[in-house]
């Protein structure tokens, strides 16, 4: 169904008691993001939250696509999959070979129903416009500041609107906004983004960008903001398909572009391609870890307008899981079939779990007819839109079930590591921080199908620093703890190693003198983490190991009593002792101070049983206060 405003998708949830309502004062300031963490991190998503005091004429709605049940809400429809047999059913139709024009003609019935889904303009008053504010202040609306060492106040569910100078295409990307005063933000166009495209476009053109936010409306509509399609492909085109009903548009009051009709909040503006970028940041991002201060176009509000009951829409990312892990797997199960259909045939199942955020580890399962064609799938969904920023990919036979990660983790640690891994270079996620070079780094392909004859052929790997045998008998004092997931799951052979920071060659030491003295068998593969990392917690291990590595630089493999171990560095890095130029950022946990009111008025505020703060689980992880993990700390522990 097409909901009118957020507030219709508010009472669908309220009446599926997917909503908590907050009817007493929450400071928008960290506040309100400690609420919606601790909900969000409840089995199963938790619930919506609305809180109704903000100490601005807007209540905030969060955490309302935190779910499959919410997701399913919010699209209309009783499961993810039937999204993507929708979509099945088209390409289907478009696919299907026909032998003469009475049967092309045929299926022309069956598509013009889809023809009706198409935007369409109104001259109409809309209900985005019934409030207009030609002096516009920022400061009205119930922006967050969601973490505490945030650069300030961010806009975190904006749907952008830009159009293509040179196509008339027009683009609804998320793009952070950071608020710089009353009337300016931040416009975080990555440079992989459509958006950062069209700024190029209108800066070799000399000419102002029109920009249009949007904010609230059908969630459907901030969903499609997300969504990875295809430059050429209008969100509000998929938007209709989705809602089974057009989305309507009407032009913006001061500037030369559209905006949808039933939106909540739109806030006009420009971005002048000409105008010095400003520092934007730090923001705690959806990898767990702050991303840091760089430099962005700067954007010029000219006139904000609104419903006249007008409810703003925001989300809090950070440590998984959160709502954007929701977002992620409709997102997997909606466009299985599209890739499938386009890139991979043989692609027959798909995992993104919620640990590897979104771009750190994606599971496939296929149906596989000749050798190499594990390879060609990677290469293939590496080659795809967002799945460009991928970094681990494993790759299963169909019949292997995806998500038993026990089973995966079983079969990796017992494979032949010269024959079934391949490394690859490519984009990288922005905010990927263990990238060698911004946004460019290393993928590692994981084939865990069945060989065929002609692929036992063996390739060498990365070699470990040199050491002779004294070198390794001198002991092993910076390994501090250690968990063999083994003992809870036989059959996998990994040890998870806790280390205080040294060189790789000292660590490399004590590894082997660590192997050398145990008493238990041995594993074939070794992961390192710092000292401030429970290894018995799989799920955090599993999350820090996954952001804190780049394949090529931090996997070696090395020989050990006649076999192939595999080592993965997974502690942080630094200039010192890994010749690693960036800064290494904090993960993202709240201030106590914050915790600490909310315990004590949780009673008073929430109408819900108490919630721990997730932050107690994660506080000791952090390394000094800001947003950075100061290098030097590394050895204090």
């Amino acid at each position: 169904m097409a909901f009118s405003s957020l507030s219709e998708f508010i009472a669908a949830l309220e009446k599926n008691d997917e909503l908590v309502r907050i009817s007493q004062f929450v400071d928008p300031e960290l506040e309100i993001s400690e609420i919606a963490d601790r909900f969000s991190k409840l089995p199963g998503g938790g619930k919506a939250l609305l809180f109704e005091n903000t100490g601005t004429d807007f209540p905030v709605l969060i955490n309302a696509l935190g779910s499959e049940k919410r997701m399913c809400i919010a699209l209309g429809i009783g499961s993810l999959d039937e999204v993507a047999g929708n979509i099945a059913s088209i390409l289907e139709l478009l696919s299907e070979p026909r032998q003469n024009w009475i049967s092309k003609i045929s299926v022309l019935p069956s598509l013009a129903r889809y023809a009706g889904y198409m935007p369409v303009k109104s001259k109409k008053k809309a209900p985005c416009q019934e409030i207009v504010h030609h002096n516009p202040d920022l400061g009205s609306l119930p922006v967050l500041k969601t973490w505490p060492f945030d650069g300030g106040k961010f806009f975190t569910f904006p749907l952008v609107h830009t159009v293509d100078p040179e196509t008339g295409n027009r683009n609804v990307g998320m793009y952070r906004m950071q608020v710089f005063d009353k009337n300016t933000t931040g416009m975080h166009w990555h440079r992989h983004k459509t958006g950062a495209s069209h700024f190029e476009k209108y800066k070799k053109a000399g000419k102002l960008i029109p920009v249009a936010v949007a904010l609230g409306g059908d969630p459907v509509l901030t969903y499609c903001a997300t969504a990875p399609l295809p430059d050429q492909l209008d969100e509000y085109i998929f938007a209709g398909f989705l809602r089974k009903s057009p989305v309507r548009l009407v032009r913006a009051l001061t500037q030369d572009i559209d905006v949808p009709a039933d939106a909540d909040i739109i806030i006009e503006g420009y971005v002048d391609p000409k105008e010095e970028f400003r520092t934007e940041g730090p923001f705690g991002d959806h990898t767990g870890f702050y991303s840091l201060t760089d430099t962005y176009p700067v954007f010029h509000v000219t006139c904000i307008t609104h419903r006249r009951e007008a409810v703003f829409p925001a989300t809090v990312v950070g440590i998984p899981p959160m709502e954007d892990a929701w977002i992620a797997k409709a997102t997997e199960r909606i466009f299985l079939w599209p890739i499938k259909k386009t890139v991979v045939p043989e692609l027959t199942e798909m995992n993104i779990p919620e640990f590897g955020v979104a771009h750190n580890l994606t599971i496939t399962s296929i149906a596989k007819s000749f050798p190499g064609q594990a390879e060609k799938v990677m290469n293939a969904l590496w080659g795809a839109g967002q799945m460009m920023f991928n970094k681990y990919m494993i790759v299963l036979d169909r019949h292997e079930i995806i998500a038993d990660y026990a089973e995966i983790l079983r079969k990796i640690s017992n494979l032949d590591f010269n024959l079934h891994l391949t490394f690859a270079k490519g984009p990288l996620d922005v905010l990927d921080h263990s990238a060698q070079s911004m946004g460019y780094g290393s993928k590692l392909g994981i084939d865990l199908t069945s060989p065929y004859p002609e692929e036992m052929v063996s390739y060498p790997g990365n070699k470990p620093p040199e050491l002779s045998r004294s070198e390794v008998e001198k002991g092993y004092d910076s390994i501090l703890a250690s968990e063999s997931v083994g003992d809870k799951h036989p059959g996998v052979r990994i040890l998870l190693l806790t280390v205080k920071k040294r060189n790789r060659t000292e660590l490399f030491q004590d590894l082997l003198s660590h192997l050398d003295s145990s008493k238990s068998s041995y594993p074939r593969i070794v992961v390192l983490v710092d000292d401030n990392v429970d290894v018995t917690d799989y799920f955090v291990t599993a999350w820090v190991a996954l952001n804190n590595t780049d394949p090529v630089r931090d996997i070696i493999l090395f020989p050990y009593k006649g076999d192939v171990l595999l080592l993965l560095d997974a502690t942080s890095k630094d200039s010192e002792l890994n010749d690693f130029s960036r800064p290494w950022p904090n993960i993202i946990v709240m201030d106590d101070k914050i915790i600490k009111k909310i315990d004590e008025e949780w009673d008073k505020l929430i109408p819900f049983k108490f919630i721990e703060s997730p932050s107690h689980r994660f506080g000791k992880m952090v390394r000094n206060a800001g947003a950075i993990a100061n290098p030097g700390s590394f050895n204090s522990h």
